[in-house]
Formats: C-alpha cells, structure tokens, sequence
C-alpha cells in the first residue's frame, strides 16, 4: 500500500487505526484502576492521581513518541519492521560473537512476544466484559463465560480470514477512539483542575514523595504503552507517516483526553476507582459503550493473533520453527494468513489463562513483564542497527541507550518483581518457545553439519558421471538440495539403486534471505554445470512462501523451460536417530525429533504436486 500518495493518506491512516492501535486503545479500560489496586496500597488522593497521570502522559510521549515512532521505526529491513526482522537487521554486519548475541537477545524478545499474545486476548475481553458489574453485581458470574464465548468464535473465524469483517475494524476503532475521547473531554469540564498534571513536576514529586513504593506502581502505569510493538512490527503493511500521523492526530490525543477524564472522576469521586472507565458515561450511554468495549477488544485481540502468524511465518522461514501449514486467507493480500497449530494452541492457552485467573486485574501483574521485556531488547538491538547499519558514533549510540535504557530498565524491574504475582506466566511461556526454537536451530545445524560429513563434491560426481555415464531416461528430475556445493543423498541413492539418471538434471536450492521480499528479477539464479546438469538457486524473503510452480516459470523466462508433467521431484528423507550426548543435550534432541516427526513436509511445503515426488530415506545419527 503506497503511503506517498496524499490522496491514500487518509485512508491507510484509518486502516491503521483499526489494526495497529487496537491493544494500546484498549489499555484506559484498565490502567488507571489498576494503579490503585490494592497490590500498591495507594489511597485514591489527588496528589496521587495526579502523579499517575503525570506518569502515563509522559509514558506515552517519551516511549511511543519518541522512541518508537522517532528513533526505532527508522530500522525497517525494506520497509518492514518487527523483533525477528530488528534482529536479522543487527546480525547482517555483525562479528561472529556479536551474532550470536545479537540471535539470542532478538530470540528471546520474540520469545516473549509469544507470552505476551496469550495474555493479551483474555485481560482486554475481560476488562471490557467487567463492565456488566456496573450494570448489576450479579452478572459478574458470567463474565468468564462470556469472554470464552466471545473468544471461542473469534478463534473459530480465523480459518475462513478475516478480510470480510476487517473493512469495519477501522470505523469502530475510531468511533471507539472519538467516543473515549468525547467521555474524557466531558469529565475534564467539570473538573478542569486535572490538566495540571500535565506539568512533569507531578511525576517527579511523586517519585520524591513515595520513594520504593513510586518505584513498584511503575509495574500498572506500564499498562499504559501495551501494545506499543505494534506500531513498529505493523510498520511494513501501513508505512511509517500513516501511523506517526495516526498516533498524533488521532489516538494520542483521545488516550489522553479518557486518561484525564478518568482522573477528573477520581477527583470528585473516589469511589468510581471500581471502575473509572465505565463511570465515565451517564447512565443511558452504559450498554451502549459495553458493546463497544468488547467490539474494540476483540479487534485488539484480531491483531495480536494476526501477529503471532506473521511472527511464526518469519521464525519457520529463518529457521527457528520447523515448517508448519500456512494457509493464505486472501488473494489480495499477502499477509493475511492462517497456521491452524498455532491458532488452536494459542485458542487452549487463553482459554486456560482466563478460567485459572478469572479477573483482569489478576492478569495485570503478568502483562507488564513480557512487553516490558520487548522494549529493553528493541532499545539494545535499535543501537546496534545505528552503530552498525547506519554508522552513527559510538558515544552517539550509547548515549542514546543509556537514555533509553534509563527508561526501560526500571519499567522492566518494577514489573519482574511481581514474578510471583502472575508475571511467571509469560516467562514460563517465553521460556517454552526460547527452548522450542534453539533446539530446532541448533540441532537442524547439527543434522546438516552431519548431512555435509558424508556428502560427496558436486565436482567430483560430475567428473566420474563423465567418464562413466549411467543409462539415460527421458524427462527432467529436480532434486531437492539444501547448500549448493554437496549432492544429494537422493541423487546418490537413485544411481546406486536405479543405476539411471534423466536427461535434464536439476540441482535445486530454495533458500531464505534476511529481507522480507525478493523481487521476481532477482529471485532465480541459473547455472549450467555440464551439459546435463544445472544449479538453480531461488531466493525468498522471511515473510514469503516458497512455490515450485513459481520458480519453474522464472526459469522459463531465463531461457531454462520445465513441463510439470515430465519432471519428477527426488527428496531426501532423514531418519535422524541420536547418537551418545550428555542427559540435558538429549532432552534438546528428543525435543528436536519430536519437532522433526510433526514437521510440515517439503512437497507441501514448497507446492509441490505430490504425484510428482520421489522420496528416498536415509538414516543419520545426530
């Protein structure tokens, strides 16, 4: 989508309301209130209310303003943005120590993005369903309930895409953005008095004022920027202006606006602390802001999920994740995409998150923490990107992550301390994908390092085929090869076995680059290696699916032509088996081997007809 058209502008800034701003939109349903949870022991004083508000309003301009919007989006990787995509970008002129810092640091920040996605869905639903407590006490039994339901149908969809329902994403998240606004605006009237705490004087005494306890309350006022990784792993489907003009025109001000609404409420009523959010509208506007609570919820939920795929996409392509199934929802755009294992475990995982903590405010304590963990490993790896990539000085680079850090890290803090309040949920599942997805690297590093022992020069075959030619069959064969200078193991058991080999021979090497796309032009390489063989090479970007049909029509146009009909796909197949290794390597390797058994399977992985394959196995100890 062209963001240089003015013309455009205006629309693909309402698209990116509706997806970019749907978590972070969502937060005063909770925030505020949690601020005053009984976790911290603040009294409900103006002098508090003040400092908090204080805190959120500079939250937000100092870490989505300035740091996001101004100085991380300026890393796109052609355009795109994201954690594994900052990560490809700060390895790409690293050494190799740096590189391998640079892998586990972006590992485990998407790592925690996974953590993060579990508990995203249920707190927002939850937070919005609450608001029947202020309808009737007696209708919060059926506030879990509800949110399953509500869940349950949203995961259900996923299948069919959501291209359908999405046209209405953005005009109900700007109703809901002018709506909060126009509720904020309303209570700021009558007590006006609360627009001083714009003054950061407010934060600062309220950090000489409480001291420690200051220090802690950190871990609720964090609610405030959930979210904020969206703005910059979004950036590749939206531009970077439309939503820097977004956040400014639009979300900033309205977040604010029901920010210090809300507060304005505690002023004069410090009993709406129950819930400022829903004690902002009269009486006759409670079911009708309900309805749209929970619409903006399940819309910040959409998003998130939307994003885990596209996360997942991008470690299966980098090789983190084994192949899995990833079906295409639309034939008009590319990123909207389904993986049904994904979708369904996720599905468990919620569900089982909101039955076990039943309450948002119960769920606040373990949101801070993964979110807050993202955005210390984005400062790291944005300085690296600088230092590196854009060759600004040091002491430049550093400075900055001092500053960033300085941020950061107390927000990190205040929010680890509450491990055993709920922030041990997305460690827990943090650390789950961590190991998941460096068993799957190391070890498949370990399978080929295994495969190229005991592979033969592509040389040295060419040499003897010439002196000693098998006998000819009619046709081309394509044999599936991971680096271009070993054979095959399925080359070399089709001479053993058939003791033939087609007219046409394609060695063919399908490999991942570290940008999102590949333009077609650059996408194939040909090389003739004998009069019979030829080397082909075809380049896909992490956020591409590979397609055999595809590079059969580049070749084409190079001047090297297939018919699908006469050509047949040998594959290697490994029976991997582990060899002696210490207890803790073997239980990495039983992970690998279970990840391998359940892995997508490479005709469907790279579309190719399955009457077209001949698979032929080879056992190899690891």
């Amino acid at each position: 989508m062209s963001t240089d058209n003015k013309r455009s502008l205006p629309a693909t800034m309402l698209a990116t309301i509706g997806v970019v701003y749907g978590d972070i939109g969502t937060s005063p349903l909770y925030t505020l209130r949690e601020c005053f949870s009984g976790y911290y022991g603040f009294s409900v004083e103006p002098d508090v209310i003040f400092g908090f508000l204080s805190l959120i309003f500079w939250m937000l301009i100092l870490v989505v303003s300035l740091k996001y919007l101004s100085f991380v989006m300026r890393a796109d990787n052609a355009g795109e943005g994201g954690i594994l995509t900052l990560m490809s970008l700060a390895g790409r002129y690293a050494s190799d120590k740096k590189t391998a810092f640079v892998v586990i640091i972006g590992l485990i920040g998407g790592s925690f993005f996974y953590g993060e996605v579990v508990i995203t869905p249920a707190v927002s639903v939850m937070s919005a369903l609450e608001g029947l407590e202020i309808l009737a006490p007696s209708l919060d039994a059926y506030i879990v309930p509800c949110a399953v339901v509500v869940l349950t149908i949203l995961f259900c969809i996923q299948k069919h895409g959501t291209g359908g329902v999405s046209k209405v994403f953005a005009p109900v998240m700007l109703l809901w953005f002018f709506v909060i606004g126009l509720l904020g605006i309303r209570s700021i009237m009558a007590s006006p008095e609360v627009l001083y705490a714009l003054n950061p004087s407010w934060a600062i005494g309220f950090f000489l004022e409480y001291k420690a306890l200051s220090f802690f309350a950190l871990g609720a006022v964090v609610l405030a920027i959930t979210g904020v990784e969206a703005l910059y792993a979004d950036m590749g489907h939206f531009g970077k202006m439309p939503i820097r003009y977004a956040w400014f025109t639009v979300v900033l001000p309205c977040l604010v606006l029901n920010y210090f609404g809300q507060g304005a409420l505690l002023l004069r009523s410090p009993e709406a602390i129950k819930n400022p959010f829903f004690l902002l509208a009269p009486d006759w506007a409670l079911i009708p802001l309900l309805i749209l609570a929970a619409l903006a919820t399940v819309i910040a939920s959409q998003a998130v999920i939307s994003g885990v795929f596209s996360l997942t996409r991008q470690a299966v392509h980098l090789g983190y994740l084994p192949p899995m199934k990833i079906l295409h929802t639309s034939d008009m755009e590319a990123g909207q995409i389904y993986i049904p294992v994904i979708n369904w475990l996720l599905y468990i995982a919620v569900v089982l998150v909101i039955v076990t903590f039943k309450h948002s405010s119960n769920l606040a304590a373990a949101y801070g923490i993964a979110v807050t963990g993202t955005m210390v490993i984005t400062s790291i790896l944005s300085c690296i990107v600088a230092n590196q990539n854009w060759h600004w000085p040091r002491i430049a680079t550093v400075t900055i992550l001092t500053v960033l850090l300085f941020v950061d890290i107390p927000l990190f803090s205040a929010n680890a301390v509450k491990v055993f309040s709920g922030g041990w949920l997305p460690l827990l599942l943090g650390l789950c994908m961590f190991i998941v997805m460096t068993s799957w690297k190391s070890e498949r590093f370990r399978l080929l390092r295994r495969l190229h022992e005991h592979g033969n020069s592509l040389e040295a075959l060419i040499a003897s085929l010439e002196k000693n030619p098998p006998t000819r069959v009619k046709g081309t064969a394509v044999f599936m090869i991971r680096t271009t200078n070993v054979i095959p193991f399925s080359l070399l058991h089709n001479l053993t076995h058939n003791k033939v080999l087609h007219e046409r021979v394609i060695l063919m090497t399908i490999k991942t680059v570290d940008t999102p796309y590949v333009h077609n032009v650059q996408r194939v390489t040909i090389e003739q290696l004998s009069p019979s063989f030829w080397r082909v090479v075809s380049s896909y970007g992490y956020k591409e699916t590979p397609n055999v049909e595809n590079i059969f029509y580049l070749c084409g146009l190079e001047g090297l032509s297939f018919s699908m009909e006469e050509t047949s796909f040998f594959l290697s197949h490994e029976s991997v088996k582990l060899g002696k290794r210490p207890w803790y390597l073997k239980i990495r390797g039983q992970l690998f081997l279970a990840l391998n058994r359940n892995a997508l399977r490479a005709p469907d992985q790279f579309k190719i007809p399955p009457n077209r394959v001949i698979e032929l196995g080879t056992q190899i100890d690891i």
